[in-house]
């Protein structure tokens, strides 16, 4: 049954914990539920219904570009704090991204255990020059990673413009 395998994991509590109360808010196990009643069937229905809802790998790459990019002004600005909130958040995002879809995990591996820790390092050293040379190892392992996922249709560039309304001071 899909809930005793959700609950296999720790994570899974949060999840569980925010879908617990669409998912039985009827009595009835087949009755619609949640708000507007989108969530039909049964309990397990009901699950493949939120997980197609996390969605697979690309909504992970969505959050991460746009993560990479405020990551990039903020390097530029010199902003160093959010810079280290933005590698911390692009960490989680992947990790829960491979957790969804493991079969990207090994492909991913470099990059969790390399090319971020020495992001992190420029960013603590709170040097430009380093941080640009890091980020330019981020954008090359980016595609990299897609060439090996047989995504290189997806080319990662660096930023031109700032899309963002986020600026240091």
């Amino acid at each position: 049954m899909i809930v005793s395998a959700i609950l296999k994991t720790k994570k899974s509590y949060v999840l569980l914990a925010a879908v617990l109360p669409f998912l039985w808010g009827c009595n009835s196990r087949e009755e619609p539920s949640g708000p507007g009643g989108w969530l039909k069937g049964g309990t397990d229905e009901k699950f493949n219904t939120v997980a197609g809802q996390l969605r697979g790998f690309d909504a992970t790459m969505v959050e991460v570009g746009y993560r990479y990019q405020e990551l990039y002004w903020a390097g530029r600005d010199g902003n160093w704090d959010y810079a280290q909130y933005q590698t911390e958040k692009i960490s989680t995002t992947l990790k829960n991204g491979f957790e969804r879809r493991p079969k990207r995990k090994a492909s991913g591996e470099h990059f969790m255990d390399f090319v971020l820790p020495e992001m992190e390092k420029a960013i603590k050293a709170r040097d430009s020059v380093l941080f640009q040379e890091k980020f330019e190892m981020m954008t090359i392992n980016c595609n990299a990673c897609h060439a090996t996922e047989k995504v290189s249709y997806f080319t990662v560039k660096q930023p031109l413009e700032r899309q963002s309304p986020i600026r240091f001071r």
